[in-house]
């Protein structure tokens, strides 16, 4: 096999993005309109790489995992994010240019700038600058232009170690370090002013009236929580289980700069894993315990530092980087399905959220982040949402969402029980009684045993949460020690929560897939693996003649009957300019029908990366493409089951 340069040319991003552009992967929606920030339709290659993804999240997760897949609604009741804690704090911090009334992101702000001063710096002492935004240890940060200016050490120190804590600055902190550093709107030099939240969810109205105010999702999550009863008697009644779904969601972006990597429309894939809190080990974890991670700990950013660490999955969760056997196990599955895709893993890390950047309802939660050429990207959040969901759903609707599982030996307990003399309590306390009631059948052992005694001595008193003293009597409460006989526990589950971003995880890999070919600059590529290439096989008749269309729909037919797309592209140019635009596609094999091909019944196999070419008998050729598309077998397996291609074909047999 031919060895191939991948690295002949540094990454050109103008020229990537050109190509994405001019072969329709996606482009500004409402183009024609003037197009609006953040919202992208996708192409034919766009859509058929998104599906292929799509198809393949859906193997690698529902189908071995045996989840169960829902399909919930946008639209939302205000009622259940006011409840989940979205309306209060689903939100970012934003500034605003004093002058113009430009909205940007605070932290993409302060982001930006440092990195471009600290690019600037680099330049000034004769370094190599990156773009900024582009170091090892960066984030995606809004793009600044780049000064060449030199820095005092101490300064550069004080920046790369603001960098790395960035995500953890709560609104009031990036605002410090605006003034303090004289933080400016790039596009206009103008000052900003002071940070404030603002909430990402699209509100709307259901019906006529308006007076029932909803939300478009920002997440899917909410549609698993509120069907988890239901859920739950699918599954018979047991945990754990993991119900999965993919669809559209919608975050009104305050400044959605960076093309696919932050939209306002976008679809997802989340997964909410119900387990049992005494119990979060995974049935399947020792599959996976030896893969070692590149991993980011919060510790280690909270020194300042960005190194990361390669660790097994195991020793991850034994060390308690990881917090349980559940959550690693997942962190696992989302490195093995990125890789699988087409993912660079050098490329590839998990960062641990810091303590300020947690979302509201994580226990805990790492970032599965791609690095690119605009820095690190996160792509799939995991978190453990504990039982937080459940709980806020079951006291906000009066629904008991919790399992009831019984127990394989009764559990026998004793504990102080109030028994209320309920004709002696209305008599004496009247409209108090009720709330005097559920304030001493709320008291914990320890407190009714302080009542039990004082009673035993003729009389004690009990304090309302306003301050109110209520004397109660022997005649009114009798506190007395019994004996229970429990056969049933109950429980509100845990939730470990995977949830991808789509539309990043296509954006960068087609970044990761992208190359130039040594000989020619101009001519780029997409190395995109079979599973998930838009077009699996080109076919390419040599001439347009009539004789070649029998021929040309056979293969055609054969192909999808074995299950393997095809594209015919019979256009006027040469079979190398057309093998080159579809290289562009991610194509990765094509095949040539030619006047031999029609004599001989036999045809050349052309492998996108090496260019390498082998020939045989169609039926050969087609079953050899099966096999390759499916991930059977290898290009190297497939040299050696077809001879190699000379560059002629002999008519006569």
């Amino acid at each position: 096999m031919a060895s191939v340069n991948k690295t002949a040319h540094p990454f050109d991003r103008t020229r990537f993005e050109a190509l994405l552009n001019r072969r329709f992967f996606y482009a500004p929606a409402f183009e024609i309109y003037g197009g609006v920030a953040g919202l992208y339709d996708y192409g034919p290659p766009g859509s058929s790489l998104q599906a292929n993804i799509i198809a393949e999240w859906r193997r690698h997760f529902i189908v071995e995992e045996h989840m169960l897949e829902l399909d919930t609604t946008v639209m939302t009741p205000a009622p259940v994010f006011e409840a989940s804690g979205h309306v209060a704090r689903f939100a970012d911090w934003m500034v605003k240019d004093t002058k113009t009334g430009d909205v940007l992101r605070a932290d993409h702000l302060v982001g930006g700038v440092l990195e471009a001063r600290l690019a600037g710096d680099r330049e000034a002492r004769g370094a190599a600058a990156a773009a900024a935004g582009g170091e090892e240890g960066g984030k995606r940060k809004k793009k600044v232009k780049v000064t060449a200016v030199k820095l005092d050490d101490e300064a550069v120190k004080e920046y790369e170690r603001i960098l790395t804590l960035l995500d953890n600055y709560s609104g009031p902190e990036l605002g410090g370090l605006v003034r303090k550093y004289d933080i400016r709107n790039p596009d206009t030099g103008n000052e900003v002013g002071e940070p404030q939240q603002f909430n990402l969810m699209f509100a709307s109205s259901i019906g006529p009236t308006g007076q029932h105010p909803g939300f478009l999702r920002p997440e899917t999550a909410q549609g698993h929580f509120l069907n988890f009863s239901r859920l739950l008697e699918f599954n018979n009644g047991r945990v754990p289980f993991a119900s999965a779904q993919i669809g559209r969601a919608f975050r009104n972006e305050i400044s959605p700069r960076a093309g696919l990597l932050r939209v306002r429309e976008f679809t997802m894939a989340e997964i909410e894993h119900f387990v049992d809190p005494g119990d979060k080990t995974h049935a399947r974890f020792a599959s996976v315990e030896g893969l070692v991670l590149t991993l980011l700990p919060r510790s280690t950013q909270s020194s300042g530092s960005s190194a990361t660490t390669q660790m097994s999955v195991g020793d991850a969760v034994d060390a308690g980087v990881v917090a349980n056997q559940t959550l690693g196990y997942f962190l696992a599955r989302i490195h093995l399905f990125l890789v699988r895709i087409g993912v660079d893993p050098a490329r590839l890390r998990f960062r641990q959220h810091m303590d300020n950047e947690m979302a509201h309802y994580a226990a805990d939660c790492w970032d599965a982040e791609l690095r690119g050429a605009a820095g690190w990207t996160e792509c799939v959040g995991c978190a453990d949402r504990a039982a937080y969901d459940l709980s806020v759903h079951s006291a906000r609707t009066g629904n008991s969402l919790v399992v009831r599982e019984a127990l394989k030996e009764p559990v026998v307990t004793e504990r102080e029980v109030p028994e209320f003399n309920k004709k002696a309590l209305g008599k004496s306390f009247k409209q108090d009684a009720a709330p005097l009631q559920k304030l001493v059948e709320a008291m914990d052992e320890s407190e009714l045993l302080r009542l039990k005694g004082e009673l035993a001595q003729g009389s004690a008193v009990v304090k309302a949460a306003d301050g109110r003293e209520f004397t109660l009597t022997p005649e009114v409460l009798a506190i007395e020690r019994k004996t229970f006989k429990q056969s049933i526990r109950e429980f509100t589950p845990n939730v470990i929560e995977p949830s991808f971003g789509l539309g990043r995880i296509l954006y960068i890999l087609l970044e990761h897939s992208f190359w130039s070919r040594e000989q020619d600059v101009e001519r780029g590529v997409l190395s995109l693996p079979a599973l998930v290439a838009p077009t699996k096989v080109l076919i390419v008749p040599l001439s347009a003649r009539d004789e070649f269309a029998p021929l040309v729909q056979e293969v055609s037919e054969k192909l999808r009957a074995a299950g393997v797309s095809a594209r015919v592209d019979d256009s006027n140019t040469s079979i190398g300019k057309r093998y080159a635009r579809n290289d562009e596609l991610g194509t990765p094999f094509g095949v040539t029908l030619d006047f031999a091909s029609v004599k001989n019944r036999t045809m050349t196999l052309r492998e996108r990366d090496t260019m390498e070419q082998r020939i045989g008998p169609i039926d050969e050729v087609i079953a050899c493409l099966k096999e390759l598309v499916s991930g059977d077998i290898t290009w190297g397996t497939a040299c050696a089951q077809l001879p190699a291609y000379d560059g002629v074909q002999a008519v006569d047999a």
